[in-house]
């Protein structure tokens, strides 16, 4: 049911294009880079005023807003420097256990959670929807949800049942919903209050925002103190809070968003399909397409410009949306299939 998996390497990131381009050259046209599911149309921000670039952030309604936007009740957000950090810092503030970790996933949660010496315990999807056992080995699960790379889905009881668990035994569920806001209904905000239950959020992905390094923790209020003290003071910048704020006050273009990507997203699917690389799982922002020759294909395609995620375990590619026109046509030249088709 579970098993030890060696610590991720660490190239395995998207939008790593230094990389891309020491292997296989600069395109001549350039990169189109659809290895990271960031929205290729990122909300429009207004310039932050000089203040928030000479003065030390102060305190705003940022946590208060999220906590609202994510419809988290009175349970407050902690603002991060990307949801990254809670990644990476997380694991410090636990006793070395036994942390149950799907496969596959992003790799940065294995490898945090390896790094503060806990030992990291592979569960398939299929283990992850039959519930929890009756005895837990693990203290900690650690999930994306939806699932990345591949988009797989549990429902919420089943999330639920595996967060309750695990708290009466002292334990925690921590869930990643990187993906979550092109489809809110999916998130587990609206249950930020029970116990043993932590939620990270990101501002990167259906923002486009990567940049600014903004994230959430929703959670117990003593651990966002502790990872809080962990921190220090003043650990996001003063214009990414003016970004983030921004941002999460805008409904009328979340609302848009969705449906944009939305339609992106299904002419991906039709244009892998026509291609032969039907995608079986993924997000709005992001398809999963199982092959066995993933690398190879990552080659070929880098060769025409494109690049994109390869996975080996299982073998797969992950495709992010393309952007203008032109990027949606090369990518149709390099798979094979005539403009317009």
């Amino acid at each position: 049911m579970a098993e030890q998996h060696p610590l991720p390497r660490m190239e395995e990131h998207g939008g790593n294009l230094d990389q891309a381009t020491a292997r296989f050259g600069l395109p001549r046209e350039g990169w189109v880079d659809l290895s990271t599911g960031i929205n290729p149309t990122p909300f429009p921000l207004t310039p932050a005023p000089d203040a928030a670039w000479h003065r030390l952030p102060e305190a705003d309604d940022l946590e208060a807003r999220a906590a609202e936007h994510y419809r988290a009740g009175n349970n407050a957000a902690l603002a991060l420097p990307g949801s990254q950090a809670a990644i990476s810092l997380l694991p410090a503030l636990e006793p070395p256990g036994y942390v149950a970790i799907p496969a596959p996933e992003y790799a940065e949660h294995a490898r945090a959670w390896q790094r503060w010496g806990h030992r990291v315990e592979r569960l398939t999807a299929d283990c992850i929807a039959a519930g929890p056992p009756r005895r837990l080995p693990w203290q900690t699960m650690v999930l994306s949800h939806p699932n990345n790379p591949t988009g797989t889905r549990h429902s919420a009881a089943t999330l639920l049942a595996w967060c309750d668990a695990l708290a009466a035994e002292g334990g925690q569920l921590i869930v990643d919903e990187a993906f979550c806001d092109a489809e809110p209904e999916t998130s587990l905000a609206p249950s930020a209050g029970r116990p043993g239950l932590v939620l990270l959020r990101s501002l990167g992905k259906f923002y486009g925002l990567a940049g600014a390094r903004v994230g959430f923790l929703l959670g117990p209020q003593a651990l966002r103190q502790r990872l809080a003290d962990l921190l220090g003071p003043w650990p996001v910048a003063g214009p990414a809070r003016h970004a983030a704020r921004q941002a999460l006050a805008d409904s009328a273009w979340q609302d848009r968003q969705r449906h944009v990507l939305a339609a992106s997203s299904e002419r991906l699917d039709h244009l892998l399909t026509r291609a032969g690389l039907a995608p079986t799982g993924g997000t709005a922002l992001f398809r999963w397409t199982p092959c066995h020759d993933a690398r190879q294909r990552q080659a070929e395609l880098a060769r025409a410009g494109i690049w994109v995620r390869a996975f080996d375990a299982p073998a797969g590619l992950r495709f992010g949306l393309p952007g203008p026109e032109s990027d949606w046509q090369r990518l149709a030249a390099a798979l094979g299939c005539p403009p317009g088709d």
